[in-house]
């Protein structure tokens, strides 16, 4: 996706001023041992050696081998308001938690908190949702089982986007807004390891062959503020394309990231390919997690 370059340098001086000080350089090495294809655009998680996949209006289950075991390509059914889009994932005791809205021309509606099952990927239940939280769009979700929070992000650009947005993981009740300083933009993904968050965000211009890059939030005491800090810049993957889901598995010590390739995103939707290409490629890349001595 093209971007401004003028707004790129804008958030790269803001980076290089605030977010590469302190305690800025990460916990990890990222080392990649893997990569899989994947019938999915969207979001990445896992427990308990299984995997799930969400595609704009699909949910795949797979075993630990990466062998496809369950799908459902009618996710929308049991809602009362309309919705049409998943953003990313996450999992907990086998509950997926979905950011569901309606998604058109890179706009949101109808954003809610979905939970489905994880055998059967059907809806259980949603979080009630309030327009008064200044939320535009949901592109990702997060479950911080330390904290009992659920956290949803935005993509679109502008000011509800510099904000995470809290919801009590046992009640559904919505508990405030977080603003990252500096806030990234076009924000993808988040997941939540070991009392961080991080954010998958789609800066880079696949014209250019530039990189998207993962950003690490220190979340404050209280909850109100969190610091933005540069994570990793993935120059690894296959072909720069838009980044999206990602996802960390304590048990294995590993990272996992959802990247698109091959197809040209406009306003947040593909509308057409880039030469060589016919259809879009969904691929999860694994990474070891190497800790910094």
């Amino acid at each position: 996706m093209r971007k401004k370059n003028v707004m790129l340098l804008s958030l790269l001086v803001l980076f290089f001023l605030y977010g590469c000080s302190g305690t800025a350089e990460s916990d990890f090495r990222y080392e990649l041992t893997a990569v899989h294809t994947v019938a999915g655009r969207q979001g990445v998680c896992t427990e308990n050696g299984y995997y799930w996949v969400s595609g704009s209006g699909t949910l795949s289950k797979y075993d630990e081998d990466w062998n496809l075991i369950a799908e459902n390509s009618e996710p929308f059914e049991g809602y009362t308001l309309e919705v049409n889009h998943i953003g990313d994932i996450d999992v907990y005791n086998n509950e997926l938690y979905l950011g569901v809205e309606y998604f058109m021309d890179g706009e949101g509606k109808n954003i809610q908190v979905a939970v489905y099952d994880g055998d059967t990927l059907k809806l259980k239940r949603v979080f009630p949702f309030s327009p008064a939280t200044g939320q535009m769009e949901c592109s990702g979700i997060a479950v911080d089982p330390d904290c009992r929070i659920v956290y949803m992000t935005s993509w679109i650009d502008d000011v509800s986007s510099e904000f995470l947005y809290m919801y009590d993981l046992d009640t559904g009740d919505y508990k405030g807004k977080l603003r990252m300083q500096p806030g990234p933009k076009w924000i993808q993904g988040i997941a939540y390891y070991d009392g961080n968050l991080y954010v998958t965000s789609d800066d880079g211009d696949a014209d250019d062959h530039a990189p998207d890059h993962m950003y690490r939030v220190v979340v404050a005491e209280n909850r109100e503020t969190g610091d933005v800090m540069l994570e990793k810049t993935f120059d690894d993957v296959t072909r720069q394309g838009e980044i999206e889901g990602l996802t960390f598995d304590k048990d294995r010590g590993q990272f996992l990231l959802l990247y698109n390739r091959g197809a040209k995103i406009i306003a947040g939707m593909p509308s057409g390919f880039y030469e060589g290409y016919s259809e879009e490629i969904h691929e999860v890349f694994v990474y070891e997690l190497i800790e910094n001595n």
